[in-house]
């Protein structure tokens, strides 16, 4: 297994690693002995970084995350954990709590869940305005003196509140969306991650499944997948995003590449720093992805990938508008 250093100071990790979500929410139903299987085959192939959140199916993937490392030792995995967002008994969103007295509960929490003594990397699932990122982050760096918690995280960050939280204690990686189809990232918040030398750990890179090359306009979208509810699932965005997926299968068959790999390896070409977050439900998409680290691209083969998917030429928003107003990383002048 190809291996990267989340920041400075982070950990080494897997070139790829395991995002688990869709295993217990927000993707439809998902087959829990699969999904055991599934991150098995992730430890066996050498993925380390195994990610959730305990607001995924409300504590439900993080015990299913103890379950499927019960009896492992506990340094195979790096855990990344985030933390904060509320959601009501219906799974509506409720807005995040990064108040320190709540980053030390959600924590007790998770570790209670999780079955282990820390968490390898805790991060807020999305900045709480309404408290100051050097509250959050010092409360976090409070259970690193503990030794409850390994490092700082963030998600979801912009360019001020990466250089607050940093300066308060350094932060080993910015968990955000950036695929083909999502690239704001690339103008204001890798530069800045660069210079504190701040990984980033990449969720998205599939396009939540437009990019996978498994997605149809015919596809039912299932009860509780919340694709079925954003901009670039529907109408003529989803014909026009189609469309660019066809134009990347193209250059992908080329290369014997599939259109997933295609995607996967363009991200890990964006540099050393940045991990993609894979959400492999099955062990057949897993061995899919892993299969983009043999992808040899060349600059030629790379530009042939973005003249296929321009930077500008998705359609529709990478989230609804509610909830694209929740990200400090949109923001243009966030909240001191």
């Amino acid at each position: 297994m190809q291996t990267r250093t989340l920041g400075f100071l982070g950990p080494q990790v897997s070139a790829l690693g395991l995002g688990c979500m869709g295993m217990s929410d927000l993707y439809g139903p998902a087959d829990r002995a699969e999904s055991i299987a599934t991150i098995h085959a992730a430890l066996d192939a050498g993925v380390t970084l195994l990610d959730t959140g305990d607001y995924y199916g409300m504590g439900h993937n993080e015990l299913l995350l103890r379950e499927a490392l019960a009896g492992r030792p506990r340094e195979q995995a790096v855990i990344s954990v985030k933390f904060g967002s509320l959601r009501d008994p219906a799974g509506a969103w409720l807005g995040s709590d990064g108040r320190p007295a709540s980053v030390k509960t959600f924590l007790a929490f998770t570790l209670r869940r999780l079955g282990t003594d820390y968490v390898d990397i805790y991060r807020p699932g999305r900045v709480d305005p309404a408290v100051p990122i050097e509250d959050t982050v010092g409360a976090i760096a409070e259970m690193i003196q503990g030794g409850y918690v390994r490092h700082v995280g963030l998600s979801e960050a912009g360019p001020e509140t990466l250089r607050r939280a940093h300066a308060v204690h350094p932060v080993v990686d910015l968990q955000i969306e950036y695929s083909l189809l999502s690239r704001g990232v690339e103008e204001r918040i890798l530069p800045v991650c660069r210079e504190l030398g701040i990984g980033i750990t990449a969720y998205g890179v599939l396009g939540r499944g437009l990019l996978s090359g498994h997605w149809s306009k015919d596809r039912a979208v299932a009860k509780g997948d919340i694709r079925g509810f954003h901009p670039r699932y529907g109408g003529e965005n989803l014909d026009r995003n189609l469309a660019l997926v066809e134009a990347l299968r193209a250059v992908a068959t080329e290369r014997g590449l599939t259109v997933a790999q295609a995607a996967i390896a363009w991200v890990l070409s964006r540099g050393e720093m940045i991990v993609p977050l894979v959400g492999a439900r099955r062990r057949e998409r897993l061995a899919e992805a892993l299969g983009a680290l043999d992808a040899r691209l060349t600059p030629d083969a790379l530009a042939h990938i973005e003249r296929a998917v321009p930077a500008d030429a998705v359609a529709g928003a990478r989230y609804p508008a509610r909830l694209l107003a929740d990200l400090d990383s949109e923001r243009r002048d966030p909240p001191a």
